[in-house]
């Protein structure tokens, strides 16, 4: 969903000028000694590597409050296991459309902002979204858009100013794609002019078609794996985040990044919000606040490679940052991009069918597979019957 970039050397210098605004308080939080349950996307905070600020840690010295971190990948596999009841967590950063779904389905807490100062940073432009028309319910934590890494090697810069690159048999094999389906689905409908959130079967299925048409040319369905794959030359182009371009940018003089501009692209924020039936719901809100506060979200988003949707933490950036049109597109870019919402449940389950047959090869393939799904239960049934009379004549 999202991996850390490297921290930059300006912003060791600003990390350590920050230190005192970090010192403890236990006292100022009634909450003292408990312990948080925080599920974000895998490596999205600043974890204290290469000097930088341990978040976490900054926030139970700060604090008192303890955090149990875990991470997902994708924001259906944080649903999933969100609706099981399986799980309890306090804090939760799902993106702006699985707000909306988990807000529709009563699966969120709503915020006392008395316990969210900071959120007087948080800039108009990001406060009541359509997901969230309120601002009852999230937060913003960071922002981006979606773009394509490449390989300068192999793949001209001028290519990949469109989708259809990734449909170029020239690189058979060496493309990948993502694994979750509303941003695969979505670099489709791009392609083919259609809205992200269209509620027209046909939209879904002529998506649906080209991806099927792409899938003969996919190295691998990947998430965060396309660090490693792009790092050592064995795949050559890949969508992906713009916050987590300057992993591979910044590592590997071979790799490019661009945001395609002939058909536009999603643009999404990722949010802060409680669970509902959380235990620690003021605990949660210090945890959010804290992140909220203008010198952590400098700190911690010039390490993962987001946007910030505060200004204030914005000009305590470095200017090669701030001025970088990967991480703060400019307007035009901006103009061009449309944000995923959440879709009815009918649409939501033609999409999950027809993903599985994008995954499968085809519906072809998918019949296929039941075929020797019933053969194997034929043979196993056999098998069974084979063993009980077996048993049977050694008892007579």
């Amino acid at each position: 969903m999202k991996r850390m970039i490297a921290a930059l050397l300006s912003v060791l210098t600003l990390c350590g000028m920050m230190v005192p605004a970090f010192a403890a308080d236990k006292k100022s939080t009634p909450n003292a000694g408990v312990t948080i349950n925080v599920y974000n996307w895998g490596e999205y905070i600043s974890d204290g590597s290469d000097g930088t600020m341990d978040a976490n840690a900054e926030f139970t010295k700060r604090t008192g409050i303890r955090v149990n971190y875990t991470t997902f990948d994708t924001n259906e596999s944080m649903y999933s296991k969100l609706s099981g009841g399986g799980a309890e967590y306090d804090v939760i950063f799902p993106s702006d459309y699985m707000v909306n779904k988990l807000m529709k389905q009563g699966m969120l807490e709503k915020l006392d902002f008395n316990n969210i100062p900071n959120f007087q940073y948080i800039d108009k432009q990001y406060r009541n979204p359509k997901y969230d028309p309120d601002n009852a319910y999230s937060v913003p934590y960071t922002w981006g858009v979606v773009g394509i890494f490449y390989n300068k090697k192999y793949v001209k810069p001028e290519e990949t100013e469109s989708w259809d690159i990734l449909w170029n048999k020239k690189y058979a094999g060496k493309i990948l794609m993502f694994d979750n389906p509303r941003d695969a689905f979505g670099i489709a409908q791009k392609r083919l002019g259609i809205s992200y959130n269209t509620t027209d079967t046909n939209d879904w299925e002529a998506a649906a078609a080209l991806l099927k048409e792409q899938k003969p040319l996919v190295q691998a369905y990947v998430m965060d794996q396309i660090f490693d794959k792009m790092d050592s030359g064995e795949a050559w182009v890949a969508p992906y985040y713009a916050g987590d371009a300057a992993t591979l940018v910044g590592k590997n003089k071979n790799i490019g990044f661009t945001i395609p501009t002939k058909q536009g692209t999603n643009f999404f924020v990722d949010t802060m919000c409680i669970p509902k039936g959380s235990k620690h719901k003021a605990a949660a809100e210090a945890y959010i606040n804290f992140l909220c506060d203008p010198k952590v979200s400098a700190a911690n988003l010039s390490y993962i490679g987001y946007s910030t949707p505060e200004t204030a933490a914005k000009k305590l950036l470095p200017e090669e940052v701030t001025s970088n049109p990967i991480y703060y597109p400019p307007q035009s870019i901006l103009d061009k991009s449309e944000v995923f919402t959440d879709l009815p449940d009918s649409t939501n389950t033609l999409i999950d069918g027809l993903w599985a047959e994008v995954k499968m090869g085809g519906a072809g393939d998918t019949t296929t597979l039941i075929a020797v799904l019933c053969a194997f239960l034929v043979l196993y049934i056999g098998i069974v019957i084979y063993k009980k009379r077996k048993r049977k004549k050694e008892m007579e």
